[in-house]
């Protein structure tokens, strides 16, 4: 039976999307980000991870996008920054940063109240 662990951040950027082939107007969210990972197993410490390790990996990740227009901040001056890529590109991310047998389940970005997106890797 596998065993789940979540963890969750927040931080506030600007972006501005296409739609339809036309730019919106530039405009900010709190965004919201919750990983979840699991592993079959634990380790020696009956653990899947530490918690603060992987705390520690989505900071790192985010850091670059806080207080800034997401268009403006690799990768996403070349991929339009949308939900679903920023998804993406922390789950791409977090999977690089995963030990052992530690697996990357989803990534979960939410721009609004009740507006989502959710990534799984194959």
């Amino acid at each position: 039976m596998p065993y789940d662990l979540t963890i969750r951040t927040t931080f506030s950027a600007a972006h501005s999307i296409l739609l339809g082939g036309d730019p919106e107007p530039i405009h900010g969210h709190d965004w919201s980000v919750v990983v979840g990972v699991t592993s079959d197993t634990l380790d020696s410490d009956g653990l899947v991870c530490d918690f603060h390790e992987l705390e520690a990996s989505l900071e790192r990740i985010v850091a670059p996008f806080r207080n800034g227009n997401l268009n403006e901040i690799a990768p996403f001056n070349d991929v339009s920054p949308t939900a679903e890529h920023v998804a993406r590109h922390i789950a791409q991310e977090m999977t690089g940063a995963l030990t052992g047998s530690v697996r990357l389940s989803f990534v979960r970005i939410g721009e609004a109240p009740g507006c989502e997106a959710t990534y799984r890797p194959a």
